[in-house]
């Protein structure tokens, strides 16, 4: 069955205006995104690009905020014209900003400040500092110092907008150390923090005497996930963890005598001590091998996706059941495709599920189900494929004349990423208007041309395409943001050069075009980077 017949704009707004809605706290968002949805797609809706810059530092995008310089520079980009809300004062290299995250207020908590309420970009210094920075005014509005014993590097989310984790740069063993024997005990840190207020929930080390010889470990919705170069993933319970092995509970602020030194805990210079030392193996959750440490969960029930431990394995996933291992029927995915670069696989975003696998001329969205008849085994079967424009994969007959004159014919193939071809690049989810969207490059004589698709994420059904004016050199690296009436494209050139193109959506390009021309180009000149 297709998309069911729905109303009209003018309709959904005269239904608004009257109450014509349920009791539920939601419905009034979500009819308004109904109605911008049907805006963005609609035939006569345009996306302009309203302003273009560039940089020689890295450019980040969240939330309706483009960051630069390191993140210590913030411009609006939700008005028509883009706007610079904050730049904070110059610092020294120390003191530069090394990773961030936006928190923005959980709904139904009592928070202590009343500025707590508002955005809030969670930032790591060069210096191991961990900032609270108003989102809107640059201010300083929480400071806490954490260790000088690692050099903490990377911020995530444990779990989304309620823990982070703070993990350091890993320890590795100088040749000199090797040849005398020293081994380096601890491989890195994880500090892990509620946020708002901030609270301590302790520092972990990972040891080489009790987890071996591991490459990389990380935080995930209470989980400790640690990997090794073999390609073995082990999970752990954090919370049991912290349980069994932490020496001393730890808070913010208060006095803390540890190891004959007394201080501050997460000021300087005494900073946060290392309060979760593990002394016994923990007890293994779940364990698997995987090409790369590629290793996702997801699903209803739980599954997960690994590509088997072998070289010649790649671009063949397994999807499996998490309770007992086993395959899914039609549980091995592997995208008959002939491409330099390899197709990739993850869980669909929107929690339904649904898993989608890319590759260069197609998007496949699979749904997982019971199999009839027997409710404990589950099947992947296709809900729908979006296909690249271009012609069939042609094979071209290429003649060869020989010394003696015969004419000779063979078979060349051109690849599924071919250049020349439409290929999609850039698949991505706007969870709020309920859309796929998907980048699609194809190369034209010198140049490649990009465009962004918006399919309907129930069917698969082409909605809008948008051309973006800009070339794109399939060498660089790029990101895509669409987020409710904006695009937006950043691109890493060679030499450190970062450029962004932002495009808005205009309902009557008409009178819009000459003063969105000259208003791109007099804003390039506005913001120097």
């Amino acid at each position: 069955m297709g998309p069911s017949q729905k109303p009209n704009v003018c309709g959904r707004l005269s239904r608004r205006a009257l109450g014509f809605f349920s009791r539920d706290a939601g419905m009034v968002q979500r009819t308004n995104l109904g109605i911008l949805r049907a805006l963005v797609c609609q035939e006569s809706t345009k996306f302009k690009n309203v302003w273009t810059t560039h940089s020689r530092s890295p450019i980040a995008y969240e939330r309706g905020r483009i960051y630069f310089n390191n993140y210590r520079c913030c411009v609006s980009s939700v008005a028509s014209e883009p706007r610079k809300l904050y730049e904070m004062p110059k610092c020294s290299k120390s003191e530069k900003i090394e990773d961030a995250l936006l928190w923005e207020c959980p709904l139904g908590e009592m928070l202590p400040d009343p500025s707590d309420y508002k955005s809030s970009l969670i930032a790591l210094t060069a210096h191991n500092w961990l900032l609270r920075v108003s989102a809107t005014t640059g201010k300083v509005l929480e400071k806490i110092y954490l260790a000088s014993y690692c050099k903490f590097r990377y911020l995530s989310w444990d779990t989304p907008q309620e823990v982070i984790a703070v993990k350091s740069a890993q320890n590795k063993c100088s040749t000199l150390a090797r040849q005398a024997g020293i081994q380096q005990p601890v491989l890195l840190y994880l500090a892990v923090f509620h946020v708002l207020p901030f609270s301590l929930i302790g520092i972990l080390e990972i040891n080489k005497k009790i987890f071996g010889n591991v490459t990389d470990a990380t935080l995930s919705h209470g989980i400790l996930i640690v990997m090794y170069s073999s390609g073995l993933v082990r999970l752990y319970s954090f919370q049991a963890i912290t349980k069994q092995f932490m020496q001393q509970k730890l808070d913010l602020g208060c006095a803390c005598r540890w190891g004959g030194t007394t201080g501050t805990v997460g000021e300087a210079p005494f900073g946060i001590p290392c309060n979760i030392k593990i002394t016994d193996t923990p007890p293994l959750l779940f364990e698997v091998s995987s090409l790369e440490n590629a290793f996702q969960i997801g699903g209803h029930p739980w599954h997960y996706i690994i590509t088997p431990n072998k070289k010649k394995q790649k671009g063949v996933f397994h999807i499996c059941a998490l309770k007992d291992n086993s395959l899914a029927k039609n549980g091995i995915q592997e995208m008959e495709c002939c491409s330099l670069e390899s197709d990739w696989i993850y869980f669909h975003p929107d929690a339904s599920g649904r898993i989608i696998h890319v590759g260069p001329n197609q998007v496949k969205v699979l749904k997982l189900s019971e199999v009839e008849n027997n409710s404990a085994q589950h099947q992947i079967s296709e809900d729908f494929v979006i296909l690249a424009n271009r012609e069939k994969n042609k094979r071209e007959n290429l003649p060869t004349v020989t010394a003696s004159g015969r004419v000779v014919k063979r078979n060349f193939s051109i690849l599924d990423d071919d250049p020349e071809q439409e290929t999609f690049k850039i698949v991505d989810y706007e969870d709020e208007l309920d859309l796929l969207s998907v980048v699609a490059v194809t190369q034209i004589d010198a140049e490649g041309k990009a465009h962004l698709d918006f399919h309907c994420n129930e069917y698969g059904t082409l909605l809008k395409s948008i051309p973006l004016v800009e070339s794109w050199d399939v060498t660089y690296s790029h990101e895509v943001y669409f987020d409710r009436d904006l695009v937006l494209h950043i691109e890493q050139k060679p030499s450190r050069v970062f450029s962004c193109y932002v495009y808005q959506m205009v309902c009557d390009p008409g009178e819009e075009e000459e003063t969105t021309d000259q208003r791109s180009k007099t804003d390039h000149n506005n913001f120097k980077f």
